[in-house]
């Protein structure tokens, strides 16, 4: 039992490496040859825990060897994008111009169901508010509503509102997060004065994001505490 204890181990940290160096797609995102790979994988790892007898190193093998040809395959593809449309295909129209292309249809093998499947997804239950629909090498379906139907957004409204990126965890469970913090051009200065006007230490602070702006929340560990929030904070 110890043994397949360990082997169970050996060969997670491995599957976990080799995930990571794959890349962060989520399994709907997975190219053909990314979902073939991961499968192969999953199958592999499997054999050494089933039967003892197979020595680890030939479960780790084919599994290194199979993620170093899909990191072979994607540095290929970066500098040969033909080879990419070999490995992959290449994005299909199904909508546009708001007429349904039935060809492509037939030739991709979908369905009306899937169609208004993949529209529900997107919060669109009217098919003739589409103005344009594709199919990405993915087999998702990426679609777009047709602009007297699509909700409008600020700027089709005149009202003007400032650019920034969101809210950042800049402390949490009382430690600052010095990479966080530097990336928001902050210092350790602006958490204690954030702090401090929270009447909190820092070390009293579950939670402290800011964004672009300056602003802030402050969660406190105590929750009889209230939470914390300012409008703009002086970046020093």
């Amino acid at each position: 039992m110890s043994i397949i204890l360990i082997r169970s181990l050996i060969l997670y940290i491995i599957v976990i490496f080799a995930v990571r160096l794959m890349g962060k797609r989520q399994l709907g995102d997975l190219q053909p040859s990314e979902l073939v790979i991961t499968i192969l994988i999953s199958n592999i790892a499997t054999l050494p825990l089933e039967d003892t007898d197979i020595p680890l190193i030939i479960g780790i093998t084919p599994i290194l060897a199979l993620v170093c040809y899909e990191v072979f395959i994607s540095w290929l593809i970066l500098r040969l994008p033909c080879f990419r449309t070999i490995m992959y295909g290449s994005p299909k129209i199904i909508i546009s111009n708001g007429k349904i292309n039935r060809s492509v249809l037939r030739e991709l093998r979908l369905t009306v169901d899937d169609i208004t499947t993949a529209m529900r997804t997107q919060q669109v239950f009217d098919i003739s508010e589409v103005q344009f629909a594709i199919v990405e090498t993915t087999g998702s379906i990426s679609i777009m509503k047709k602009q007297s139907k699509d909700i409008p957004d600020r700027e089709d409204l005149r009202i003007k509102a400032l650019n920034s990126d969101p809210p950042q965890v800049i402390v949490s469970d009382g430690k600052i997060l010095p990479v966080m913090l530097k990336s928001m051009g902050l210092n350790k200065k602006f958490v204690e004065n954030s702090a401090k006007k929270a009447d909190l230490d820092i070390s009293e602070i579950f939670i402290m994001t800011t964004d672009g702006q300056g602003r802030v929340f402050i969660s406190p560990k105590d929750e009889n505490k209230s939470p914390y929030i300012s409008e703009k904070e002086e970046q020093t």
